[in-house]
């Protein structure tokens, strides 16, 4: 009698042995989801591996197979494994970050509803390709891969607007002429619309969209259709790397340098080195495409680990935006008072107004005031269970916790000497589009942050209102300011 091996979604690093009766012999499989007991309950795993004796006298059975074919290949249970060993969590966490949730609590059948699909208009026709001659030599060097099918990663070093797209793109259509698939990752999920309009007018039905966004039900029907290999160029987050892809001949990270590319949660991974590791095991290339590299990937292109590759114009020789920086010190001492935006910068926006143009006002900070200050004895509010400053949020009337979401509300005498001198202080993006909006009254301005974007959709809802020029100004965290494409747009503040 032979022993399953099964990993289960629990911090604990090591598989759990189960016998497998003689009814479910012919069903089990390594890659399968498996119904097993487990102390007082039933719990999914995964099946992955067989031994023919056990250390344990008594073992309990396998209950059922839930699956007829395997939902994990061999290769992803050993990037699963891999990804155990390096950032320390357990194979059945690994395995589980891999599969859709739905698939998790052990469905088989999952009711599909309709997400808003790209529009028409959103799809910019293709223009005829005219690559320059540095593109010309980016190309050739990936296709020299792909046509060997041999592992290389590829630091695509290329300025703003040098055409680092139209290299994906070259490469993505020799990969699937051979009839292999292409993971594509972006950073942010503000930047998949665009991204996957982009690849849809080139590619049409063969482009898949993954990211954490999605209706659980919509993101098993793009799993589904990935795995069946009815598409074959998957564009997503980070969580995309993961996809179900047959013959994989290509992965691409986009802005590699972006530290979005780490999970936060258990398995803590990076997706950019999850990407490597996978395309050693697919013996495919690797393309890590950014204006300013990681000063890992650099390193390693200067030591020869990585192959360098730059693009240093821009196409049609376009010149660069220019960039003027104001301090702030200068603006406080001529106007006597504390003030938000520099002269320069409200001049500028009223200009871009004007002329009927758009602006994009960035700041890495949500919330309206960055924390409440006691002047009397200098208590800064905090939260109890993480020690992190609490921020607060007019359209809450709360102050938040950006880490556990813990909720207070904010309070009119000092909590640890009982004074009334306690005050907002610093500057979110809820304050910035207050502001603007009593600076500028005549401007339509929008914001675009964590607490924005909160509800299904909003992300789509907000760059389709910024694109049709139903927005002027949009005032935003990094979600902005990670290659979005307005040709309206013509300062950036």
């Amino acid at each position: 009698m032979s022993f399953a091996k099964v990993a289960i979604n629990l911090p604990l690093n090591r598989t759990f042995c189960y016998s497998v009766p003689k009814a479910l012999e012919g069903d089990v499989d390594i890659g399968k989801r498996v119904w097993v007991p487990f102390r007082d309950k039933d719990k999914v795993g995964v099946l992955v591996g067989f031994s023919e004796k056990s250390d344990f006298p008594e073992i309990k059975a396998l209950k059922s197979v839930i699956d007829k074919e395997p939902i994990l290949s061999k290769q992803l249970l050993s990037l699963a494994e891999w990804i155990s060993d390096t950032y320390l969590c357990s194979w059945g966490e690994a395995i589980s970050a891999m599969i859709p949730g739905v698939l998790k609590k052990g469905k088989t059948t999952v009711r599909v509803r309709d997400e808003k699909k790209i529009k028409e208009k959103d799809v910019t026709p293709e223009m005829p390709f005219s690559p320059t001659s540095e593109q010309q030599n980016a190309i050739k060097n990936v296709l020299d891969k792909i046509e060997k099918k041999t592992y290389k990663t590829f630091l695509l070093h290329g300025i703003t607007a040098s055409g680092k797209t139209e290299v994906y793109l070259q490469a993505i259509d020799t990969v699937l002429k051979k009839g292999h698939s292409s993971i594509v990752l972006v950073p942010e999920i503000s930047l998949t619309p665009q991204t996957v309009a982009r690849f849809t007018a080139r590619f049409g039905e063969n482009v898949a969209v993954i990211h954490s966004r999605l209706l659980g039900s919509t993101r098993y029907q793009e799993w589904k259709k990935i795995r069946e290999g009815s598409a074959k160029i998957v564009v997503g987050a980070r969580s995309a790397i993961f996809s179900p892809v047959k013959n994989l001949g290509l992965i691409i990270i986009d802005e590699e340098h972006e530290t979005s590319y780490k999970q936060e949660d258990a398995p803590r991974y990076h997706a950019r080195d999850v990407a490597i590791q996978r395309a050693k095991l697919s013996n495919c290339p690797v393309i890590l495409g950014s204006a300013t590299p990681s000063l890992e990937s650099y390193y390693k292109a200067e030591k020869g680990e990585y192959e360098l590759v730059r693009l240093t114009k821009r196409i049609d020789d376009k010149e660069l935006p220019r960039v003027k920086i104001v301090d702030m010190r200068m603006e406080v001492a001529t106007r006597k008072k504390i003030v938000m935006f520099s002269k320069v910068l409200t001049d500028a926006l009223e200009e871009v107004i004007k002329r009927k143009q758009q602006a994009i006002v960035f700041l890495n900070r949500r919330g309206f005031s960055t924390y409440m200050n006691c002047k009397g004895c200098g208590y800064v509010l905090k939260c109890k269970k993480c020690d992190a400053i609490l921020v607060y949020h007019y359209d809450k009337r709360s102050l938040i916790c950006h880490y556990c979401n813990a909720k207070l509300p904010p309070p009119n005498i000092c909590p640890k000497c009982n004074s009334g001198y306690i005050k907002y202080f610093g500057i979110g993006t809820e304050k910035v589009e207050s502001e603007l909006s009593r600076f500028i009254p005549q401007a339509r301005i929008s914001r675009m942050d964590t607490d924005a974007t909160s509800k299904r959709g909003s992300h789509d809802r907000i760059l389709e209102s910024f694109k049709e020029h139903n927005i002027d100004i949009m005032v935003g965290t990094q979600m902005i300011a990670k290659g979005l494409d307005f040709p309206r747009v013509t300062l950036v503040g």
